[in-house]
């Protein structure tokens, strides 16, 4: 009985519901649910059954015997995740991996892992079914549709989901997703002080999981992490050069171009072999969209080079897959592991760029993207990410 304590908290935190409503509903004061959940003392034998079914739960679960279902849940969490990864930017099995979901949560209701599924589907769904949407914020800044994005159902039913799972998920790698894809809602709909406080909660840069990794280890290990937190940091650098390109629309495109490929060149920094890993995928994203600002800037040539280059940055993700190689061979990562793995597989990213091009939403993709198709070199470009 140990743990009931917490399960009792858990159980009730997770279902909103008070100390007060508890006792209500089980006939005792809040003060002997406040002893039960400190665990100063234990609920009497006869209020084990009902306290059972007030949240929903069997007797075994309420004590925590619950190690054959807590292997359910996980097979089919690990099945709705991977339902959902087939719905990468287009619907595959959006409506049967929700059903299945909610199916799931009526077979363990309330279940934290398979809510946390539930609200990932929805938050994909919202871009896969309706897209992510921006518009001129008057002062040559772009913003997110957020009176658009507000009409999504998926969204809205995936933030209520989400900030639910916050008030009793424990710190790990659930909380982390939830809040990182309910961080991310709140800016597409809005709720930017929703966003702030959420922010507020989390640890300073220096105090994240790659970093305090770090701190970890010693010798060849620490150096593999600080190699580790250095690759993670130079992804979100790019990353972050990115949102400021697209949302800051008094850069000339030009100089949009230009940034676009430092943010490339942090990455030769480090890989100078020019080996980047599963990098390689960020990389054809990073040229394609460098393509489309070469073309406002009138540097068609140029923007047909970087057409070239996001072709050979996706060539090398998909040769990943059929490599026997385990570490990055530069001298600042060659203790990284480049995790060939975790590349999704039956898959050849390179025959996609077309379709996915420039990969963000940006403001003249219409007129831009007609403009390259009637350059014959598309047409070669196109006919060579299909070889």
């Amino acid at each position: 009985m140990i743990q009931l304590g917490e399960k009792i908290r858990m159980l009730r935190l997770r279902g909103g519901r008070t100390q007060e409503a508890l006792a209500g509903a089980l006939g005792v004061t809040a003060q002997a649910i406040s002893r039960w959940e400190k665990g100063i003392c234990y609920p009497d034998m006869e209020m084990i059954a009902p306290l059972a079914n007030y949240f929903g739960v069997s007797i075994d679960e309420l004590f925590g015997y619950d190690n054959e279902r807590e292997k359910k849940v996980e097979a089919l969490a690990e099945k709705i995740r991977g339902m959902n990864r087939q719905n990468n930017g287009e619907d595959v099995c959006l409506d049967a991996c929700i059903a299945l979901a909610r199916e799931a949560l009526i077979e363990f209701p309330g279940n934290e892992t398979l809510t946390l599924a539930l609200a990932s589907v929805l938050y994909n769904a919202g871009y896969v079914r309706h897209g992510e949407h921006h518009i001129d914020g008057g002062d040559s800044f772009s913003v997110y549709d957020t009176e658009r994005h507000k009409t999504y159902s998926e969204w809205q039913e995936a933030m209520k989901l989400y900030e639910k799972l916050l008030l009793s998920l424990p710190a790990g790698a659930l909380r982390e997703q939830a809040v990182t894809e309910l961080a991310q809602l709140y800016k597409n709909t809005g709720e930017h002080e929703k966003a702030l406080r959420l922010a507020e909660t989390a640890p300073e840069l220096t105090a994240s999981r790659p970093f305090l990794r770090i701190q970890a280890f010693d010798g060849r290990e620490a150096v593999a992490a600080c190699a580790e937190a250095l690759l993670e940091t130079v992804q979100k650098s790019a990353e972050l050069v990115v949102q400021i390109v697209l949302a800051d629309r008094t850069i000339a495109p030009q100089d949009a171009a230009a940034s676009l490929q430092n943010a490339e060149s942090l990455y030769e920094s480090i890989c100078p072999d020019r080996r980047w890993g599963r990098n390689s995928g960020l990389l054809a994203c990073l040229q394609m969209l460098r393509s489309y600002y070469l073309w406002l800037a009138d540097e068609h040539d140029a923007a047909f080079a970087a057409l070239d280059s996001a072709l050979a940055h996706a060539a090398d993700l998909d040769s990943l897959r059929a490599s026997s190689g385990e570490y990055f061979t530069s001298p600042l990562l060659r203790h990284v592991r480049i995790f060939a793995e975790k590349v999704p597989e039956n898959s050849a990213f390179r025959k996609e760029l077309p379709d996915l091009w420039p990969w963000w939403d940006v403001p003249e993709y219409v007129r831009v993207k007609a403009e390259l198709q009637a350059d014959p070199r598309w047409a070669d470009w196109v006919r060579r990410t299909q070889e």
